[in-house]
């Protein structure tokens, strides 16, 4: 489907141009002909005489013309001229018919047709522009989904690529790589387009991680429900964020250095299945052994903040702490040091999720 799509906007774009080429294919051959019938010249020296004609190099005659010749002449610099007269009143027509502008974005989805493990951010208003300033300060290729022209004047300005259509469309999502980005963000500031959306992405592709904007509970349960990853209310999160600076402020502060360092907290789903913590291939094994004896602390460098297990959080796990199925990892530390922590985990590891700093 997409491709008989992407086939029919290049025969939309080369239409335009099909009446000037095919009208200066009739000249030209028409000339050339003409040459070899009056001139009995070869077909070299006939197209060769055609071309400085219509140009207007002129070089001079590859001979001296009889009259019939002459004639010849007369009629290609006449066709010539209808040819581009024909050529420029085609080109003001387009500019009036917005082609330039459906040419720059055919050109753009070429584009993005080679864009992989990117974000897509469905919405550019107050919390998209957010969104966008903190991925592109991390250096994440992102899309912007935006139908508002003023607000896709603003993210152009500030470098990013913007698909200027309808997020709540299939078409669209495809347009932006859906098939191909590491996770979407429906940020648009109506609830039911943010449903609308979700609903979309998970059908196109299940296995995409969603993140939805709401602003009551009733849409967050309805957007997990329509199978969002992640539900974030704007108010909710705001809240917090200022009852934390009331009560914590040194646990505010911290995260706010975090998020400008290098540093990151991820976590590791370790699997429900206890058959993958014994895979031979790993090198030590993981069930049932503690912190302290696996020491991936100081194997990785990370720091294991937290350990979720059966909704209970053990804050600060000691080096006795058991490793079991079904924990979630927070660490802490640099990408060279998570990718070592990932490293010495294997195959015991389910997902992993970068926190928010």
């Amino acid at each position: 489907m997409r491709r008989r799509r992407a086939r029919g906007q290049l025969k939309l774009i080369t239409a335009p141009w099909r009446g000037p080429i095919s009208a200066l294919s009739a000249v030209i051959f028409a000339g050339a002909l003409g040459y070899r019938i009056t001139e009995g010249w070869d077909w070299g020296d006939c197209l060769w005489m055609v071309l400085i004609t219509i140009s207007t190099i002129g070089f001079g005659e590859v001979a001296p013309l009889s009259p019939p010749g002459r004639l010849v002449t007369v009629l290609i610099v006449v066709g010539g001229l209808v040819v581009v007269q024909l050529a420029i009143q085609r080109v003001l027509g387009l500019k009036e018919s917005g082609y330039f502008r459906r040419l720059r974005e055919f050109r753009f989805l070429r584009m993005l047709e080679g864009l992989h493990d990117h974000v897509i951010l469905c919405g550019y208003g107050r919390i998209g522009q957010e969104i966008a300033a903190q991925l592109q300060r991390d250096a994440v290729p992102l899309v912007v989904i935006e139908t508002d022209p003023e607000r896709k004047a603003v993210a152009d300005e500030n470098g990013l690529w913007v698909l200027q259509a309808d997020a709540t469309l299939d078409e669209t999502l495809l347009d932006a790589g859906l098939e191909r980005c590491c996770s979407l963000v429906a940020a648009l500031p109506s609830d039911a387009s943010n449903l609308y959306v979700i609903l979309s992405a998970k059908d196109l592709r299940p296995d995409c991680r969603l993140i939805a904007r709401a602003n009551s509970d009733e849409a967050a349960s309805k957007l997990r429900l329509a199978g969002a990853t992640v539900v974030v209310s704007p108010y909710v999160a705001g809240g917090r964020v200022m009852a934390a600076s009331a009560l914590r402020p040194l646990a505010l502060n911290f995260m706010e250095l975090l998020a400008g360092s290098d540093y990151e907290i991820e976590e590791f789903q370790l699997s429900h299945d206890p058959r993958h913590l014994h895979d031979p291939r790993h090198l030590m094994e993981i069930r049932g052994r503690s912190l302290a004896e696996l020491e991936l602390g100081r194997r990785s460098g990370a720091m294991v903040l937290a350990i979720r297990e059966n909704g209970k959080l053990i804050a600060n796990p000691g080096g006795d702490t058991q490793m079991a199925p079904g924990q979630l990892l927070i660490v802490l530390g640099s990408k060279t040091q998570l990718a070592t922590f990932q490293s010495l985990l294997g195959e015991a590891v389910d997902t992993i999720e970068t926190m928010p700093g």
